[in-house]
């Protein structure tokens, strides 16, 4: 294929680089004519592993060259690949400056009638929050080039998992590829760039692939924070901490594994709360900040609040609540997240019904019964014995559970509004009706 790669920082080098060496003409475009000329003379604008053997050798066959002259590059590409920087504000927001500037270029390109060989693709890879290729770049596009993208042209978003030092290798063996498309035509002309390399292919809408570089980085960082603090407090008290994560590591089941990172309700139960008190407690105590450990349980009790107010929001007071203990399955209520939303909406006055088919109050013994006594006195008069008896009652409708009786009853279009806290198993087909809310889309 022709593609332009516009910007020749880490990202766009080493992918024009990459692509070249695939079998693709490229032509890199770049307001700094020291980077353009570097490249044509077959050197790398910057320093990372195996990137200048790559380019030269790309530039030797003539698979690579540079230019500051963005209609010659869109004149002679099919594709464009938009690789600028979108550094922070000084107040932390996203800067897109450079974002806009090349897109009104490029748009008004394609404007003077100067791209050849059918459609036009414009392949949007740099970082950028969700909302800014279709309410930001696609409307400078439509309004420079004078026609409607995913029909005139092609507007994809492609985020990269390149790592610094070894951007190359990751290139070409790369964890996954994420091509958000507005229409199929842009997807498969991105899809067929990277045809022949390993990894899962992900075709999503825009805003999804333009969310899943902020997920994968804000993890990153998360996971780096999490390490250096455990470490911090360990070191304190008197544990080797390498020795404590290699075994942390070696749990696929659990630990680096999908289990816990699906969107959902907040957690509870009986080991959690406890242990990340104790362990905050016990860096306290150490001397040892560790502001991300600390802040887990109150972020937790925040999302918790959310559904809280997504109660509020509806106006209405009969509120049932399906699902009471901690773990579907169990009777177990001890620091339950659903105990603790019913005691919320309890104490607003909320007219509240609960069943959960696990939970009665009679078969409640020892600390699980002292918990829900001292949480929840008036249960006895909150439960109800059937799924109907909540469904009659109620005008909102919070589901914690994936009981089959619950599941199966539960109706569409007109009734209760229903607060799903748990992404149900047709959340997609429910987002469409208007008395549906999803706290965990």
């Amino acid at each position: 294929m022709r593609v332009s790669v516009f910007g020749l920082g880490y990202v766009g080098c080493v992918s024009a680089a990459c692509l070249a060496g695939m079998g693709h003409q490229v032509i890199g475009v770049d307001v700094n004519q020291v980077k353009v000329d570097l490249v044509n003379d077959g050197k790398a604008p910057v320093v990372e592993e195996r990137i200048g053997e790559l380019i030269a050798e790309a530039v030797r066959t003539g698979a690579l060259r540079a230019t500051g002259d963005v209609r010659e590059a869109i004149m002679d590409s099919e594709v464009s690949l938009v690789c600028v920087g979108t550094p922070s504000e000084p107040n932390g927001s996203l800067c897109t400056t450079y974002l806009e500037r090349v897109t009104e270029q490029i748009g008004a390109a394609l404007a003077e009638g100067a791209e050849q060989g059918g459609r036009q693709t414009v392949v949007f890879r740099s970082t950028m929050l969700p909302g800014t290729c279709l309410n930001l770049l696609v409307p400078i596009l439509e309004k420079t080039v004078g026609g409607t993208a995913g029909v005139d042209f092609g507007v994809a978003v492609n985020p990269e998992f390149l790592r610094e030092g070894t951007s190359v290798r990751d290139f070409f063996d790369p964890p996954k590829t994420v091509i958000g498309e507005l229409d199929p035509a842009s997807g498969d002309a991105v899809t067929a760039l990277y045809d022949g390399l390993p990894g899962e292919v992900f075709r999503v809408p825009v805003p999804t692939a333009e969310a899943i570089k902020y997920a994968d980085n804000a993890f990153h960082g998360l996971k780096i924070g999490f390490a250096n603090e455990l470490g911090a407090v360990c070191r304190a008290l008197g544990v080797d901490s390498h020795q404590v994560m290699d075994v942390f590591l070696a749990d696929r089941k659990l630990n680096i594994s999908p289990a816990y990172l699906r969107p959902g309700f907040a957690f509870g139960g009986s080991c959690l709360p406890k242990d990340l008190r104790s362990l905050v407690y016990a860096a306290r105590r150490a001397d040892v900040s560790v502001p991300i450990l600390a802040h887990v349980l109150p972020s937790n009790s925040d999302h918790l609040q959310r559904a809280v107010e997504l109660v509020e929001r509806t106006g209405k007071r009969r509120v049932g609540l399906f699902g009471l203990s901690f773990k579907p399955g169990t009777d177990d209520l001890r620091e339950s997240p659903l105990v603790e939303l019913a005691e919320r909406l309890f104490g607003k006055g909320y007219d509240l019904r609960i069943h959960d088919a696990n939970v009665s109050l009679s078969r409640l013994i020892g600390a699980n019964r002292e918990y829900i006594e001292s949480r929840l006195p008036h249960l006895a008069q909150l439960l109800a014995d059937s799924v109907d008896e909540v469904l009659e009652h109620a005008e909102v409708c919070l589901v914690g559970t994936r009981d089959p009786a619950v599941l199966s009853a539960l109706p569409h279009g007109d009734g209760p509004v229903i607060v799903d806290l748990i992404h149900l198993p047709d959340a997609d087909a429910r987002r469409a009706e208007p008395g549906y809310v999803g706290l965990a889309w």
